[in-house]
This record gives structure tokens, C-alpha cells and sequence, in this order.
């Protein structure tokens, strides 16, 4: 049954934290000592801005949290799509937006790899503060089904024999997918010509059409996967994931120390108070804990998590020391 906490109920449920997991124990325990600074919120509905068209992963995820936000809060929790500009329209509109959180933005790595990609922005990257951590997922590997390479290891001895013919598909330059690509060739001592495309769909074509010869994409595609339209060869992450337990880490498949793993969270306008962040953390965490959301989350192939904002701060500073040397050594910029 999925967990619905009236608004009045909101700061009550600090107390049965000692009875949850340890980590989200710790992520509540600030807000017990902290006075009611902004007990009336929320007064009104709540928006999550999604930095992409409607459909999308992101999208979708925004729209299985919103839903379970809004019996949580006894509060509407609405949708507004903002694409465009790589995330960075979306992200701009919210550190600007009033710090009351009434105003939230799903992110991902895309908040650290601006940053490094682009000569400028119209926001500064700390005027987003960390929520919580929302999902994470590991991207995919995928080669058509008339590549010779049925290993991670065979599509590296095929790209060395074919050195300045091998080309790999993503998302979008700067993408997640991307830059996991360009550390999988840096890492591997291969040459490979990245294709962009608009979306993983479009790319996803070419692929199984044999146009290209790998793919870095979403964890949606293991239906394709597994209806046998394209092959497989690993997951991103460093360990299997249990989504695709069928598929091998790219670590496991001969790459140690590679891993990519994808992710969305929350974020609010930097001088939000902290008590407004610890009621938007606390009844995210109950969210996320809801069976029906982690069912939901497993039928498009997401792990519900969920962290402290320290955490999810941490988290931004360990992706930015990874991608960093990657985009300098592949001399990637961007103009907003």
C-alpha cells in the first residue's frame, strides 16, 4: 500500500526515524532540533521544473515522485517542462526563481558537466542547493547484432584493428552517454568518431540498422535488448546491475575502475532555509521508500535511493574530478 502522509503529519514522522535504515535516520535527525522556521509550507502547490520535453526519462521520473509528493504534502506537486540549452534554461530559471521551495529542479550530472563544457552560463553552478539524491541507472552498451563483438573486450580488439573507421552514437554532445563514451576510449586506448544524435531513439535506429558501431544509451533500451533488436555487452556501472543482471559490468568485462553511473535529484534555489530543505528532503525519503514508486521505478529500469543533501553535495564534487580530465582530454566546448 503506498504510504500517504497527511501535510499535519509531515514533521510527526521524524519520529519513527530510529526504526528506519540508518542512512535515512541520519538524514532526518537535523530537522528534529531545527525550530519550525516555514511550518506553514507547503501553503500552496509545488512545482518541479523537468529540463526536458515531456516523455523523457527525467520527465517520467519527475512526474512518479510528483504524484506520491502530492498525498505526502496533501499538496499539488505540478510538472512544468523547460527544455532546452543542454538543461541549462530549466536550471537557470530555477536559481532564479524565489527561494521558498515552492520551486524545484530535477537535475543530474548535467548540473557538473556544464560547468566544465560550456564557456559560460546564465547562472552561477551554487545557486542550485542539494536536496536528495532521487534515482540512479546505469547506462548501456549496445552494438548492433551484425557487430562481430559479442564482449566488451572483442568491441576493443575490433576497434584496434580498425583504428580511425569505428564510430559510437549518443544522445547529444555533452550528454551523460557522451562523456561515458569518451572515458570508455580514453580508457581503452581506442579511437572512436562520436555521432550525436537528438535522443536515444533516433540513435537507437542507426544502431540497430548497423550505421553505427556502438551505442552508449539509456537504461530504457533493454527492451530492445532483450526482444533481440540489438546486442548488449555491458552495463556502466561498476558492479552488475540488478536491473540487467544478465549483462556484465564494463569493469567486470575487462575495464577495472570504470564506472559511470547516471542519476537525478533534487535541487532548490540556493537561500531556500534549511527547513524548508529538510521538509522537502523528509517527505521525498518517505516517497521514495513508498513499494508502489520502487515498483514503478523498476518498470523503466531506475533505483529509487535517496540521501542526505550532504551526500548529493559530495556526489557533485566526486563527479566533477571525474569528468573533468575526460572533457579536457577530449577537447569539448560548448556555447550556450
Amino acid at each position: 500500500m503506498p504510504v500517504i502522509v497527511a501535510r499535519r503529519e509531515l514533521m510527526a514522522a521524524l519520529g519513527a526515524a530510529a526504526a528506519w535504515p540508518l542512512a535515512a535516520a541520519f538524514a532526518l535527525a537535523p530537522a528534529v532540533s531545527r525550530p519550525a522556521l516555514a511550518q506553514d509550507w507547503p501553503a500552496r502547490p509545488v512545482r518541479i521544473v523537468v529540463p526536458y520535453a515531456p516523455g523523457g526519462s527525467t520527465d517520467t521520473v519527475a512526474r512518479i515522485t510528483a504524484d506520491r509528493l502530492s498525498r505526502i504534502l496533501s499538496q499539488q506537486v505540478v510538472i512544468e517542462n523547460k527544455p532546452g540549452a543542454g538543461t541549462n534554461i530549466a536550471a537557470a530559471a530555477v536559481a532564479g526563481s524565489d527561494a521558498d521551495g515552492y520551486t524545484i529542479f530535477i537535475g543530474s550530472s548535467s548540473l557538473v558537466t556544464s560547468r566544465l563544457l560550456y564557456r559560460s552560463l546564465p547562472y552561477a553552478p551554487d545557486d542550485l542547493a542539494p536536496v536528495t539524491l532521487v534515482c540512479t541507472f546505469p547506462l548501456l552498451l549496445l552494438v548492433p547484432n551484425s557487430s562481430p563483438a559479442r564482449s566488451v573486450s572483442e568491441f576493443i580488439g575490433f576497434a584496434g584493428n580498425n583504428k580511425g573507421k569505428i564510430t559510437f552514437a549518443s544522445p547529444g554532445v555533452g550528454t551523460a552517454p557522451h562523456l561515458a563514451g569518451e572515458l570508455f576510449k580514453q580508457m581503452a586506448g581506442i579511437e572512436m568518431t562520436h555521432v550525436p544524435y537528438r535522443g536515444d531513439a533516433p540513435a537507437l535506429t542507426d544502431t540497430i540498422a548497423g550505421r553505427v558501431d556502438l551505442q552508449i544509451g539509456g537504461s530504457a533500451m533493454l527492451e530492445q535488448i532483450r526482444s533481440g533488436q540489438v546486442r548488449g555487452l555491458a552495463v556502466t556501472t561498476a558492479k552488475r546491475s540488478r536491473l540487467a543482471p544478465e549483462l556484465p559490468s564494463v569493469a567486470e568485462a575487462g575495464m577495472p575502475g570504470f564506472d559511470v553511473t547516471a542519476w537525478f535529484g533534487f535541487f532548490v534555489p540556493r537561500r531556500t532555509s534549511p527547513a524548508i530543505v529538510d521538509k522537502i528532503h523528509i517527505a521525498t525519503t518517505i516517497a521514495l521508500r513508498d513499494p508502489a514508486l520502487k515498483t514503478s521505478f523498476d518498470n523503466i529500469s531506475m533505483v529509487a535511493v535517496g540521501s542526505t543533501p550532504e551526500e548529493l553535495a559530495a556526489l557533485l564534487a566526486a563527479e566533477t574530478e571525474k569528468w573533468r580530465p575526460v572533457i579536457k582530454q577530449a577537447h569539448i566546448t560548448l556555447d550556450y
